[in-house]
């Protein structure tokens, strides 16, 4: 795993500056502390922060082809690079290391721009063409590694974090309000915009072309839930069928020349991909837990019952509340935007454990949700379909008693008003986003504490409405769970869960997260089942349960799932509450970022402070953390630049000839 960066200068007179390229790639190290490289041809730089993990002795970035006419950054791994370079050395190409990095160069050369079917990876990466003086930029299938650019009509610029952009002297930070209004209602960004005018995301499954002024982008491959049920056989064929599966995507990731280890929450997902490991490869297993003080989001019963059931190393860290607000400041700087809940922190706090423990790689369990029916948002949505048949029942809605056992329902106060909850927009099921209209109708109420500038720029602008008009031309064609099963993985997947809570959490500390469910193999192979398959009534994740019969434990198998929370409000507002929160969400402050209203935020964090912790909702919690999230976003990249803190002596230049 790496970071990439790069500048291509339009006008072929103008050459690069290295002090910058040297900047662009140096405050982007924490993604490859092992080597340092720059690369120019003119008015042509790459920069590369390298993780060694595969090929430590000769694989080097960038890297080209034999007459060097070709080269490329790569962030990412190709798992299935040893199959694709020995096909290449049969079709007479010559290889001078034994990196998967070098493989996209011969891949290149041999099918242009035709390659991308072949790869099963997580990967960005920019391949400069030297005699077509054309560089090509591509991301992966899920969007697992990211990758961001700017262009200008004199430049294009490139990175894999956006502090890498914003180090370059020619791109300043200014603040997409429409973005922020994205993340405050549906928790991320949409298509290519990120918090930070004129700076866009490549999105996932797609490349594209940069040649002269003119950029091109083309989509590669979109999942595709408009098959699901399609291929007809029988609940045990599909089980085998997966567990085949899984086994080799599993094989696949361990591929490496250094350790590779594992996370495990102790719920099925990460238990699954443990059992793999230990049941059908000779990979040593190490794992890597997080547990927690307080019962509702610790499970760290389940983790040792799992890591004693299959003798693993096992090294567990414990997030306390006030490691939350102690590391909150960092997070932000890694995130590169706000966010509405602190779970990111502990994936921080447990990444850094990876890395004192001199693990670089580890594999974890993330996607299995999304690609398998397991969310409680697919059981809401089935459920609400089902009391929206007859909407006066009083018998349908005590199923929401089942779906969500730890919410007030015990008491008649407490049903009555979870049930005016959940019955908001019952009879709307054509909908285009009926699955996830709850969530979106109460997070776009945290927007109430933008300022009335930022109300008055946002008041033709509907974020929800954007969403819907970029759905698939037969989205509404699909079966109920494909839809809500889309809009999942198109926004908190990809935004969220692989960025803030994935990419960024893991390589803060140099960590390379790989994931079995997310091959792309796996993902085409759900997308075609039926969706009793995925979901069965209310049991989720039903085919997998029934693949992992005799792999797993019972207990882990039938457990009822936890979602991955952590302490919120509470990680901040104690004895000692950190001093920038106090700083950042002072009366001073507020007015001074210009984004929200100062009065109700100092109502909010008097609440906050006052109130006890069992009283504040959902919404006070989020609110919280969005607003404090959005003034360190604020600070660490508007009022200031990203620092960068390496002697540019540390760097290896390539030359071009």
């Amino acid at each position: 795993m790496c970071g990439i960066c790069g500048i291509y200068k339009f006008d072929s007179g103008e050459h690069i500056n290295p002090e910058i390229l040297k900047d662009m790639t140096a405050v982007q190290s924490h993604r490859g502390p092992d080597e340092l490289s720059i690369f120019k041809d003119n008015n042509l730089g790459l920069g590369h922060d390298r993780l060694s993990i595969i090929d430590l002795s000769t694989g080097s970035q960038p890297i080209s082809n034999e007459d060097k006419t070709v080269w490329v950054v790569f962030n990412g791994e190709i798992f299935n690079y040893l199959e694709l370079r020995e096909d290449l050395i049969k079709r007479g190409h010559r290889f001078k290391t034994k990196s998967d990095t070098e493989v996209l160069v011969h891949l290149y050369e041999e099918y242009g721009t035709g390659f991308f079917d072949l790869l099963n990876g997580q990967f960005a990466f920019a391949i400069w063409d030297k005699q077509k003086q054309q560089l090509l930029l591509a991301r992966d299938r899920v969007g697992i590694r990211p990758l961001y650019y700017y262009h200008d009509s004199k430049q294009f610029i490139f990175g894999s974090e956006i502090k890498s952009l914003l180090v370059n002297p020619d791109i300043s930070g200014k603040v997409d309000i429409k973005a922020l209004n994205q993340i405050f209602s549906i928790w991320t960004t949409l298509g290519e915009r990120t918090p930070f005018k004129n700076i866009k995301e490549l999105p996932p499954g797609s490349f594209m072309i940069v040649k002269d002024k003119e950029i091109v982008k083309h989509p590669y491959w979109q999942v595709d839930f408009s098959l699901d049920g399609v291929i007809p056989r029988s609940a045990n064929e599909a089980a085998e069928e997966l567990k085949s599966l899984l086994i080799d995507s599993t094989r696949l990731r361990l591929r490496s020349d250094v350790p590779v280890g594992a996370y495990l929450s102790g719920g099925l997902d990460s238990s699954v991909i443990t059992s793999i490991i230990a049941n059908y490869t000779d990979t040593p297993l190490k794992t890597f837990s997080i547990s927690f003080l307080e019962d509702q989001y610790d499970e760290s019963d389940h983790q040792k019952n799992m890591a004693h059931f299959l003798n693993t190393n096992h090294n567990e860290i414990t997030c306390e509340n006030h490691h939350i607000g102690e590391s909150f400041y960092k997070v932000i700087q890694h995130t590169e935007r706000p966010i509405l809940r602190t779970a990111p922190t502990p994936l921080y706090l447990l990444s850094g454990l990876v890395r004192k423990s001199n693990f670089k790689v580890v594999l974890t369990g993330e996607g299995a949700d999304e690609v398998l029916g397991g969310y409680g948002i697919f059981k809401e949505d089935k459920l609400r379909r089902f009391w929206a048949k007859a909407p006066d029942s009083s018998i349908r809605p005590l199923l929401l008693k089942k779906l969500y056992p730890y919410l007030p329902l015990a008491t008649d106060k407490g049903f009555a008003f979870s049930i005016q909850f959940f019955k908001k927009g019952l009879l709307d099921t054509d909908l285009p986003y009926y699955s996830h209209f709850l969530r979106f109708e109460n997070t776009s109420r945290l927007c109430g504490f933008f300022n009335n500038d930022v109300k008055e720029e946002l008041a033709k602008y509907n974020p929800i409405q954007e969403l819907v008009d970029n759905l698939p031309t037969d989205y509404q064609n699909w079966s109920h769970l494909g839809k809500a099963q889309y809009l999942e993985m198109n926004t908190l997947l990809s935004r969220y869960l692989l960025s803030s809570q994935g990419d960024r959490m893991s390589m803060a500390n140099s960590i390379e997260g790989r994931y079995p469910f997310l091959d792309h193999r796996v993902i085409e192979f759900c997308s075609k089942l039926p969706p009793k398959f995925k979901l069965k009534g209310l049991n989720e994740k039903y085919l997998l349960k029934k693949a992992m019969k005799g792999v797993v434990p019972d207990s882990i198998r039938k457990r009822v799932k936890q979602a991955y929370r952590a302490p919120d409000i509470k990680g901040f507002i104690h004895s000692n509450t950190p001093e920038y929160v106090k700083e950042l969400l002072s009366e001073e402050k507020i007015k001074e970022y210009g984004l929200f209203d100062p009065k109700m935020v100092k109502t909010l964090f008097t609440k906050c402070q006052k109130t006890p912790e069992k009283r504040l909702g959902e919404r006070d919690n989020m609110a919280f953390v969005g607003i404090l999230s959005s003034q360190l976003y604020y600070h660490h990249f508007i009022v200031n630049k990203p620092k960068v803190n390496i002697n540019s002596d540390s760097f290896r230049v390539v030359s071009p000839n």
